[in-house]
């Protein structure tokens, strides 16, 4: 047991050994073989597009956070391609009502005057697990913690969680089973910035629905832009 112990401590110690290198002038510890893996949380205003006949109304928020593993490419470790995963939560108001036929079953999708109907709420809530991709470009060095940074890459997610609310006087309608709701989510995303604080985006590539979901006869296109704060914590 003992003999093995050690050997676990040899392998986890010399790849940490090579990558440390002595700084001359205070003595202190070097790692050259550094990785940026971060911990990330974000907070955006989330921005419906190809909207149509669509309206947002209210305020469309989201959070974000998770893990990403850095995996440099260069000897200079400032290019690297980043892999992690994480989640997110995503609320949506507009006025896009999402209902349901009492005889089939079937939804419906049908739009409304915010400006004449009487209503409290209508929003459509989503929750994700994602895995961020990045190729990233920072002008870090392993004595300093504090550089700056462009990342850009792709964000995939699936929507395991999905409710749409409308609320008005004495009345109430939710909906968290709708088959026309894609719940594969792609966006394209790009991230820059210093430190901890970055500015970021969020483009969705394809739309909320499919092509089963129309108002009129046309197609429901509806998609978002997410513009945010990301931080990043080592």
């Amino acid at each position: 047991m003992n003999r093995f112990l050690c050997f676990l401590s040899l392998m986890f110690l010399i790849p940490v050994a090579y990558g440390q290198e002595e700084n001359i002038l205070d003595g202190s510890v070097v790692d050259s073989l550094y990785r940026e893996d971060q911990i990330y949380l974000g907070f955006t205003y989330n921005i419906l597009n190809r909207k149509k006949e669509i309206t947002q109304t209210g305020f469309s928020g989201g959070f974000h956070g998770g893990f990403i593993r850095d995996f440099p490419l260069n000897e200079r470790r400032n290019i690297a391609l980043g892999i992690g995963v994480g989640w997110s939560v995503n609320t949506y108001g507009q006025n896009l009502f999402i209902g349901e036929e009492a005889d089939t079953g079937n939804t419906i999708f049908q739009t409304f005057d915010a400006d004449v109907l009487e209503y409290n709420t209508n929003r459509f809530t989503t929750q994700s697990v994602e895995i961020p991709l990045e190729f990233r470009w920072r002008t870090s060095t392993p004595e300093t913690y504090k550089f700056w940074r462009v990342y850009t890459g792709l964000r995939l997610g699936y929507a395991y969680y999905f409710k749409s609310t409308f609320e008005q006087p004495e009345n109430t309608v939710v909906q968290t089973d709708v088959p026309e709701f894609d719940r594969v989510r792609i966006g394209a995303t790009f991230t820059f910035g210093y430190n901890t604080f970055n500015f970021h985006f969020n483009y969705s590539l394809h739309p909320f629905f499919n092509k089963e979901a129309q108002i009129n006869g046309k197609q429901i296109e509806l998609g978002a832009i997410q513009v945010g704060l990301m931080f990043y914590l080592l």
